[in-house]
């Protein structure tokens, strides 16, 4: 037991003892009575000493004077409160500090709770939304930021990547927002000014699709004038015919890649698609491969189409077939022959998936990642064989971005490739 409680008991004890000793003498209670009255009395006026002192915190530090028990449970009181004022102390210097680095940052920093309100943010994300703390504190921020793309960004919670958005207060300025959940289930926006970065890669498209367009008609004389010179050399001297017949293949090559360029200049230039149209997917399929398989018929390769009679796609007839034939293609290209090709898909709760498959040579796992890069190249010298242009796979996934899919790669070494293709269920018109 503690000292202190061992001493006070034993001093009510003795005034117990005391008063009835007095009571005894005197043949009376009263003493005894008086004795109780007085230590309630003392412990009253100790409890409301202890109370005053703690309505008068933080003016009056010092704890009052007692003995005993009470002196013990004042000072211990006292050391309490002082380090729960240290802690305290110490937190508001670190929240001060972490609000004086966030509010030293360039980028844009939002806070949101569960139900995205917006709880605090900084200066530079007050600057590029426009925001006020005496009229936006704990309002929505799609109530501020009315951009459509914003609200299914939130809704379907696919925060893998960021969200180009313009500036709803800043007038040129494009932003890109990151999201990242923290807490019990609150949000942290990123804001970033990448309006020189959007700048230059609009550059760059222009520059690419006016410079593809501007090829394009010198390209159509030369070929033009190739076909003549070979219909007027008629193949009597063979050093020459071999150089026109290289010179036309080029130009062809050419002119593929500069169709490419500009078909991709229309998918970047058109965010989304105009007006989607359904598409039955078997008829369709059946066709790219009757013009896929052109290319090598003496390939001679076995083709497997799986797809319900009933499927239909919902999006842009040209552009769902411009990025099918680029698969068919390249399974025709690189499937050695007498190899097999499968089309086939599978229904999913969440929409489905169209999988391209081949069991051609395949490819290194560290080259999945950039296959779908403007002119990447696993093997160059075999690219060229087959006379490739390097945008196929850049042009299919941009189609299924623009149709809200998404295009994933398997492939390994001597054990063919797979392109699967992830629809969600709004692209899905019957199934």
């Amino acid at each position: 037991m503690n000292f202190s409680i061992f001493h006070e008991i034993r001093r009510i004890l003795l005034l117990l003892v005391a008063s009835l000793l007095v009571s005894w003498y005197q043949h009376s209670l009263w003493p005894t009575a008086v004795a109780l009255l007085l230590y309630l009395s003392f412990t009253t006026w100790q409890l409301a000493r202890i109370n005053n002192w703690l309505l008068q915190q933080p003016e009056d530090w010092d704890p009052p004077e007692s003995s005993g028990a009470w002196g013990d449970l004042f000072d211990n009181l006292y050391r309490l409160l002082r380090r729960e004022k240290a802690q305290r102390e110490a937190l508001a210097e670190l929240i001060a500090r972490t609000e004086s680095s966030v509010s030293a940052l360039r980028d844009g920093v939002v806070i949101l709770d569960r139900w995205q309100r917006m709880t605090n943010w900084n200066q530079a994300a007050a600057l590029l939304l426009g925001l006020r703390r005496a009229t936006d504190m704990r309002q929505p921020i799609t109530n501020l930021v009315r951009n459509p793309d914003l609200l299914s960004y939130l809704r379907a919670e696919a925060f893998e990547r960021p969200l180009n958005l313009p500036s709803p207060h800043v007038p040129h300025v494009m932003l890109e927002i990151s999201v990242t959940r923290f807490g019990a289930g609150e949000y942290l926006f990123l804001l970033r000014d990448i309006t020189q970065l959007h700048q230059l890669e609009q550059m760059r498209k222009d520059f690419v699709a006016n410079v593809s367009h501007e090829l394009k008609t010198p390209l159509t004389v030369l070929k033009g004038y190739l076909e003549a010179l070979q219909d007027l050399h008629g193949g009597e001297h063979k050093t020459l015919d071999q150089a026109l017949s290289q010179m036309a293949q080029q130009s062809e090559r050419m002119q593929a890649l500069i169709n490419d360029l500009l078909f991709l200049a229309r998918l970047e230039s058109a965010p989304k698609i105009p007006a989607p149209e359904p598409l039955a997917l078997k008829p369709l399929l059946n066709k790219l491969w009757q013009e896929a398989q052109a290319i090598a018929p003496e390939k001679q390769h076995q083709f497997t189409l799986d797809i319900p009679d009933t499927l239909t796609l919902q999006g842009s007839p040209s552009e769902l077939q411009s990025a099918f034939l680029n698969l068919l293609t390249n399974a025709v290209k690189y499937t050695p022959a007498q190899g097999h090709i499968q089309v086939s898909w599978e229904a999913l709760n969440e929409g489905g998936t169209l999988t391209f498959s081949d069991n051609g040579p395949g490819i290194a796992k560290h080259h999945l990642p950039r296959l779908t890069e403007r002119f990447y190249r696993p093997d160059a010298g075999r690219e060229q064989h087959n006379g490739g242009t390097g945008l196929g796979l850049a042009i299919v996934k941009h189609v299924l971005i623009r149709h809200h899919a998404q295009l994933d790669i398997r492939s390994q070494p001597g054990a063919g490739s797979q392109f699967i293709c992830h629809f969600p269920a709004p692209c899905i018109a019957n199934t």
